[in-house]
């Protein structure tokens, strides 16, 4: 691996309030963190793909699919603390942060972001958004994000904006929460403390905007959400059984 490597990071924790052991939930006879990880394996800009875990039970299932695996510490806050913490002795340039409860993410999705660190290598941070519709707008549970005209946010939110007084004055954009990272901008924000903005709205990447750092927001076409619920694990099953 060389210092120009971009690396996809799967952080994945056993714990979770409505889905607890979610990375190992078994959909259409795999754990769904199998799924994640064999999808983002297709992104050919991605030098390789490693899940980062606290937890002995994940990083058991994951060798035994054959998948890479590190262990980090317990303590780690969020996935982005995670992935800085392994990120501090790998040799590469960026790192692609994958969530692990999208079981149906599209590698394509996955390989644009990769491409677009690898060809624009003075660029700090990037995401991806998607067109939005009425419903999801207004669901605070559904992340929005404002641009300014060379595509870089300007804002993320749990509440509709831009306020659609106009309806055909800006796009509506639904933020994608994955992320790619120079390695220096990742190691970075995990120095930084929490930000004003970050806790009010339960938003980390509001931490990178509140301390001056770029983030580049590329538009693709929408994507199925993660898996939070029952509910949303059934129709991920349904979906994966038609493939």
């Amino acid at each position: 691996m060389t210092t120009e490597a971009i690396l996809g990071a799967i952080p994945a924790r056993y714990a979770s309030v409505r889905l607890p052991g979610k990375p190992l939930r078994q959909l259409a006879g795999r754990p769904m963190i199998e799924h994640v990880y064999r999808r983002c394996l297709q992104a050919p800009s991605l030098s390789r793909v490693v899940v980062l875990t606290d937890d002995e039970r994940i990083a058991e299932v994951v060798a035994g699919f054959g998948g890479d695996c590190e262990m980090t510490p317990a303590e780690c806050a969020s996935g982005t603390d995670r992935i800085a913490y392994a990120a501090r002795h790998w040799d590469a340039a960026a790192v692609v942060n994958i969530q692990g409860d999208e079981p149906l993410i599209d590698p394509a999705v996955v390989e644009k972001l990769a491409q677009h660190l690898k060809q624009h290598p003075k660029e700090s941070m990037v995401t991806l958004a998607s067109a939005i519709d009425d419903q999801d707008f207004n669901d605070p549970n559904v992340v929005k994000v404002v641009r300014d005209r060379r595509g870089y946010a300007l804002y993320f939110s749990r509440a509709p904006i831009p306020h659609p007084r106009r309806q055909d004055a800006a796009k509506r954009l639904q933020h994608i929460g994955i992320y790619g990272y120079r390695k220096d901008t990742l190691l970075e924000l995990a120095r930084l403390e929490p930000s004003p903005l970050e806790t009010s709205e339960s938003l980390e990447q509001l931490r990178a905007l509140e301390n001056g750092i770029a983030i580049r927001v590329l538009e693709v076409a929408r994507s199925e959400p993660g898996i939070d619920t029952p509910e949303d694990l059934a129709r991920a099953e349904a979906l994966l059984n038609r493939i």
